[in-house]
């Protein structure tokens, strides 16, 4: 798994930071999380390939998070996209997308978009991870984090199987799927019919690698809750606490709130994002978040952050 920041800059872009977008990529698979102006270059320039996004997930409506898609699906069309796209926003994205796709002459149609609501609980499941999503507290508009987790695993205790008295082949394979077998054992001149659950042969199950983008936020308890003991927490970071009189009502965080977010949560890292044009030298919100949460970093366009395995 890797994650690979395509903008990190708050409202307003700068030299060096566009506007929000990350990608997680999953077993070769490109998920794409918020899509601020200028993503679909970004994405170019990261050697993403734009036709294999299938998923986007938007935290909110605000601009700077979504002025990106129009040209993405745009470029898409003209590339010749035939499978369809789904896109997850909060409730009322419909009219949103329609207006951003609409504009000018050319309208994209090769493809269908299928929007689905974000609103609390599972999202998305495929057959190794699923998405997840929270309320989180920002200014005005409904708001969501989302976390990015892979499903745990439990190992085939080979040995044990065969101490049972299963016989090498396909009831191994149905064992490791979760399924139940049926065995025969000889005892003196009988023969004894045993069944044999997958729990008598697999492991304790290891916690998959997750990550928990939140967007724009103040600190909050659902944000806590489902970042609990994540790999990668990639929290708003806007402001130092220099600025504290105006986050609260901006509806966003100081890289200091940030990282008690992550050692409430027992992050594994914490990745500073949506750096206000402000700070130059972004250093400063590092020195403040470490001095709460050791393990912190900012985050930068076009870093890549591999998550590795646990198993």
């Amino acid at each position: 798994m890797e994650i690979v920041f395509l903008g990190t800059a708050g409202t307003v872009p700068t030299e060096t930071r566009n506007h929000p977008a990350l990608v997680i990529d999953y077993l070769n698979e490109p998920f794409l999380f918020d899509c601020g102006e200028g993503t679909q270059r970004q994405i170019r320039l990261a050697k993403i390939n734009p036709m294999r996004i299938n998923h986007i997930f938007i935290t909110h409506f605000h601009a700077d998070h979504i002025l990106g898609l129009g040209g993405l699906i745009r470029s898409i069309d003209f590339m010749g996209r035939e499978n369809e796209l789904n896109i997850y926003a909060p409730p009322g994205f419909d009219r949103i997308l329609e207006n951003l796709i609409s504009i000018g002459a050319y309208r994209p149609n090769r493809f269908g978009i299928n929007v689905r609501k974000a609103g609390e609980g599972v999202i998305l499941e495929g057959e190794n991870y699923k998405v997840t999503c929270t309320q989180t507290d920002h200014t005005g508009v409904r708001s969501v984090a989302y976390c990015f987790s892979e499903n745990d695993k439990r190992t085939f205790l080979k040995q044990k199987a065969l101490s049972l008295g299963v016989p090498e082949g396909r009831l191994f394979s149905k064992l490791q799927k979760g399924n139940p077998v049926e065995i025969e054992i000889k005892d003196k001149n009988k023969i004894l019919k045993k069944i044999i659950s997958p729990d008598d042969v697999l492991s304790d199950p290891v916690p998959g690698r997750k990550v928990i983008y939140t967007g724009d936020t103040k600190p909050c308890e659902n944000v806590i809750k489902i970042a609990k003991n994540c790999d990668v927490l990639i929290h708003d970071s806007t402001f130092s606490e220099e600025q504290g009189e105006v986050v609260d009502d901006m509806g966003h965080s100081t890289a200091k709130q940030a990282a008690v977010v992550a050692k409430s949560a027992n992050a594994g890292s914490l990745y500073l994002m949506h750096i206000s044009q402000r700070y130059t030298e972004p250093e400063k919100l590092v020195k403040e978040a470490r001095a709460v949460f050791e393990k912190s970093y900012i985050a930068n366009d076009f870093m890549r952050v591999k998550v590795g395995k646990h198993w």
